[in-house]
């Protein structure tokens, strides 16, 4: 049950987006308690946005925020401030890679939205605002972006490992672990995402 009352958004109060996310590369490093995303969004300022905004706001719930980077470079903590349901990045430049690392707890998460357990198996659900459970993005309809997703886990307790678009890529790990590469080349909404 959601504890808060949606928020009316009416079509004559659209606003177009003011970065877009061409490609994104997620990896998912996938435990029994706590599991890790790793993200790389490709931002770039959209042309029918307002280009007077600096600061960019990204969606993100029941994240916790490991590590975040500019174009490799470690983002000083003056340059972003977290907040309960978004992270803001002061600043922002026209075209940039932003590169996060946080902490999820699926095994916890009873929303039944973004990642979350179900019985032994993981699962996602991103329509309609869950990709925010994931990782920080612009959680929104209209940022269409290509995927490059990799997934790894235990060999013995997963076996499948299951991503939107084309398996590029597969291997083992340490420990028993194996990982598997999705490409999805076609952009989508991140609703779409699984």
């Amino acid at each position: 049950m959601r504890d808060h009352q949606p928020k009316v958004i009416h079509r004559k109060d659209y606003r177009a987006p003011d970065w877009l996310i061409p490609t994104v590369e997620l990896h998912f490093d996938l435990h029994d308690v706590g599991s890790i995303v790793s993200a790389t969004l490709q931002l770039q300022r959209n042309p029918e946005g307002d280009a007077s905004v600096r600061d960019l706001q990204l969606d993100g719930v029941g994240l916790e925020l490991l590590e975040i980077r500019i174009d490799g470079e470690e983002l000083a903590p003056a340059r972003y401030e977290v907040k309960a349901n978004s992270l803001l990045l002061r600043d922002a430049p026209d075209q940039f890679a932003l590169q996060t690392r946080v902490r999820v707890h699926p095994e916890t998460n009873k929303a039944l939205e973004g990642l979350y357990r179900s019985g032994s198996m993981f699962c996602t659900q991103c329509e309609a605002e869950g990709f925010r459970r994931i990782t920080y993005f612009l959680d929104r309809p209209d940022i269409l972006s290509s995927y490059r997703t990799t997934v790894a886990a235990d060999a013995k307790q997963f076996p499948i490992l299951l991503s939107n678009g084309n398996d590029v890529e597969r291997g083992e790990g340490a420990e028993g672990r194996h990982w598997v590469t999705w490409e999805n080349p076609f952009a989508m909404p991140c609703y779409l995402f699984a």
